[in-house]
């Protein structure tokens, strides 16, 4: 190879130093052309030709411009940024702390407040729904804003008087802790059972008829108001409010019933378990479905039932 710089330049064997010295005249920006001509397409036969153009480079320092310096720094520079990269990443590769049960609370607490829930719902569920109705607990959050001393034994209890039923609540007390506080978690109860659904949307004012309900799995805690299981019991009556297609029917969609009216002489009916005692009284008020109904017997005596059909009151024992 020649320069038209005058370059001194040697001819090496390996394509390795070939490589770098065509690299030496691309960086110095110089033309390079060939020094020796010859007829011989193998290398081997032009190095014993030519044996002062192919003599061995002498061993030494290699040479770098300025160019060649700046890359090398560069890629020094790109490797050692992706080997720190790689590093960070490793120690980052942890095993992810435990996390907390999407209701904030710790999952034994959680789990405490959901088997108590379970049971409480079970004894609900007995006696508003015969049979074994399926039953899901969700549990909800606490308030965000609540600020709660640290407590080393927290205590769930069903407060007095709370119905597991729909939406509900759990307390939550501190039992051992600094500072003692109370705070209530709301949960939802869904008890699924079978009873009456709208086949199609029907309007306030529509009479049941049987092709407009249809037996379908529902969640019965959905409403305070008992759900329609048999058609007998729906079938003729007239709606009160507008029922949705697929809406599970209940006592409060139906327009209550007047059974009879005040100073009417009805049937009073008690019953208990083993025994039944009927008798008559006047009725002091309109008998209306779902209603208390005041009685005056025949000795004076006041008392209250509930209207079941024409002229009939049932009282509780």
């Amino acid at each position: 190879w020649r320069s038209e710089r005058k370059l001194s330049a040697w001819a090496w064997k390996s394509s390795e130093s070939v490589s770098r010295f065509s690299m030496v005249c691309l960086v110095a920006k110089v033309r390079c052309g060939r020094i020796v001509e010859s007829t011989h397409q193998n290398i081997s036969a032009n190095s014993d030709q030519f044996t002062a153009q192919f003599a061995a480079m002498r061993k030494g320092r290699y040479f770098y411009s300025s160019v060649m310096k700046s890359l090398r720094a560069l890629a020094f520079a790109f490797v050692f940024t992706l080997l720190c990269g790689g590093l960070h990443g490793v120690a980052l590769a942890q095993p992810p702390a435990p996390r907390e049960a999407a209701s904030g609370l710790d999952g034994g607490l959680e789990q405490q407040v959901r088997q108590l829930a379970l049971e409480g719902a079970n004894s609900a569920t007995r006696a508003a729904a015969p049979g074994m109705p399926r039953v899901e607990v969700t549990v909800g959050q606490l308030d965000a804003r609540a600020r709660l001393a640290p407590c080393q034994q927290v205590q769930p209890y069903v407060p007095d008087g709370m119905r597991l039923w729909g939406k509900s609540r759990i307390g939550l007390r501190c039992v051992q802790g600094a500072v003692k506080w109370n705070v209530y978690l709301p949960i939802t109860v869904k008890v699924f059972g079978t009873a009456l659904v709208a086949t199609a949307g029907l309007s306030a004012g529509s009479v049941l008829a049987a092709a407009d309900l249809s037996p379908a799995e529902v969640d019965l805690a959905e409403d305070n108001s008992a759900p329609v299981a048999r058609s007998e019991l729906a079938v003729g009556r007239t709606l009160a409010r507008v029922l949705k297609p697929g809406q599970g029917l209940r006592q409060s969609h139906l327009k209550s019933r007047q059974w009879f009216a005040a100073g009417e002489t009805v049937t009073v009916l008690a019953q208990g378990e083993g025994f039944s005692v009927a008798g008559e009284a006047q009725a002091l008020n309109p008998g209306i479905e779902g209603q208390p109904v005041r009685l005056r017997t025949e000795s004076g005596r006041i008392l209250t039932g509930q209207p079941v059909g024409e002229r009939r009151v049932e009282l509780g024992l």
